[in-house]
């Protein structure tokens, strides 16, 4: 290997590495704000929200690696060229295709670990990340004590809380019920202010109250006259327990979600994908069998034809020569099988399309995991030569341009996967059509800067319209 291709791979490796993990870091604070109040006061343990943010950053490879490559590509050859290392690498007798070589072999084993993931690795950690996010916006929100609220989180409790101070844990204006086994609130506390906390192993939850009173109203007891106690007790200080069990988080079976696309692999997903086409295929097949039982020309037995007596038609009226009440009975005969007919149709078409829909999404799952590949390929081949066109290294000008590319490969691509859900698409057609429209724009970018265009010199626009003008004029 040569000292310029040790250079291009030293230039190339930093800048992508930073890249990966910024863009990484956002997708993952998006992530965050999506569904902050889904974790925010809900007494989760550290380790499960972190666990929930590495499968978050699992899934998010797919769109962060394709942002990296195009994103250190512009700013690996804008550097080059901002230096004038290009220009040495030119006069050396280097074209630009011979030194982008190392960098297609690297990006090309990107691609390649890039497929191995999305068929290895990515529907694990799909299938863990969708279990987990299910229990956790499954859990019940640890905001157990509302302000102005009768809250019935705790079993057996009714409490109401008139204040909280700005701490979270100061409280005013307590009021407990305690239900009993007739469900009646017979035990009544109430507090002016009081303090929560939890227990170090989060287990209880300990209400600590001042200068209040409790109410507590028992029946008799069984024999002649009964008679109910009524029990007024004073406090200065008290505390009451509830139980946190509850809250612990109940964990899903994973094999739950198997069934969904994104859990599968190429072989399950062409396994599937090739039964639910076989479905479709014999569905239709029986289609007419299912229907030609309701459909009814002649309902006279073979054994009376001697004593049929036929009546003759009479003009347009199929039903003419009919009595009032045979016709009456024709047409709600005709009326029962038309609705059956009908129905039968109706669920041999929603079946139809629910069978389609899946093939469909089978089919897109399947190859998107080769359009990751062909995405980071094709992304490389517009940011490498952008930046030996734009000649700007750094975060400035390569994060706009990037940001350009990838917004217009992902609205295309995502316009085309929606569109092939929809069924106006070919799924090959829809996942592919950003690839398609991408790759073009990037032989185009790498023949000018091969040969050294001026695609973003203004002046030479303006001098180009400048004749243009002037031979119109003439």
């Amino acid at each position: 290997m040569k000292k310029i291709h040790l250079l291009l791979l030293r230039a190339f490796i930093r800048p992508f590495i930073v890249t990966f993990l910024i863009v990484m870091f956002v997708l993952l604070m998006l992530f965050l704000f999506k569904y902050i109040d889904d974790l925010i006061g809900k007494g989760f343990e550290m380790s499960t929200i972190a666990q929930l943010m590495m499968y978050a950053s699992a899934t998010n490879v797919a769109m962060a690696l394709p942002l990296s490559v195009l994103l250190s590509s512009i700013m690996t050859y804008g550097s080059l060229g901002e230096n004038y290392e290009l220009v040495a690498i030119k006069s050396a007798g280097i074209s630009l295709r011979r030194a982008m070589y190392p960098m297609i072999i690297v990006v090309t084993i990107l691609s390649i670990a890039a497929f191995i993931f999305s068929d290895n690795m990515l529907p694990v950690a799909n299938r863990k990340y969708y279990s987990l996010l299910y229990d956790v916006r499954q859990q019940k929100s640890a905001n157990l004590l509302p302000e102005g609220v009768f809250s019935n989180s705790f079993p057996n409790y009714t409490i109401r809380i008139n204040k909280k101070d700005p701490d979270g844990q100061t409280l005013h204006g307590i009021v407990i019920y305690t239900k009993n086994e007739a469900e009646n609130n017979t035990n009544v506390l109430m507090a002016k202010e009081g303090s929560m906390y939890r227990t170090i192993d989060d287990k209880f939850l300990i209400l600590r109250l001042k200068d209040g009173i409790k109410y507590d109203e028992q029946p008799g007891e069984k024999g002649f006259e009964q008679r109910q106690r009524f029990t007024r007790f004073r406090f200065k200080t008290t505390e009451q327990k509830f139980d946190l069990s509850f809250m612990k988080m109940q964990h899903t079976n994973e094999d739950l979600f198997r069934s969904a696309v994104q859990m599968m692999d190429l072989k399950q997903l062409k396994y599937f994908g090739d039964s639910t086409k076989r479905q479709v295929d014999s569905s239709l097949l029986v289609n007419y069998k299912l229907m030609t039982p309701y459909i009814k020309y002649f309902a006279i037995p073979k054994k009376s034809a001697s004593n049929i007596k036929y009546i003759p038609f009479k003009g347009d009226n199929a039903l003419g020569g009919l009595t009032r009440q045979q016709q009456i009975s024709a047409l709600m005969n005709a009326a029962s099988e038309v609705r059956t007919v009908q129905d039968i149709i109706k669920n041999r078409a929603d079946m139809y399309k629910d069978a389609s829909r899946s093939v469909r999404n089978f089919a897109l799952e399947y190859h998107k995991k080769f359009e990751l590949s062909a995405a980071c390929i094709a992304l490389f081949l517009i940011g490498a030569p952008l930046g030996a066109i734009i000649r700007k290294g750094g975060l400035g000008m390569p994060v706009v341009v990037s940001v350009i590319f990838f917004l217009l490969y992902y609205i295309i691509w995502t316009i085309g996967e929606k569109s092939a859900k929809g069924g106006s698409l070919s799924p090959i057609i829809g996942e592919w059509i950003s690839i398609m429209v991408l790759t073009p724009i990037g032989i185009f970018l790498t023949y000018k800067a091969a040969n050294d265009s001026v695609l973003f010199d203004m002046e030479a626009y303006k001098r180009f319209f400048n004749k243009l003008f002037r031979r119109k004029d003439a």
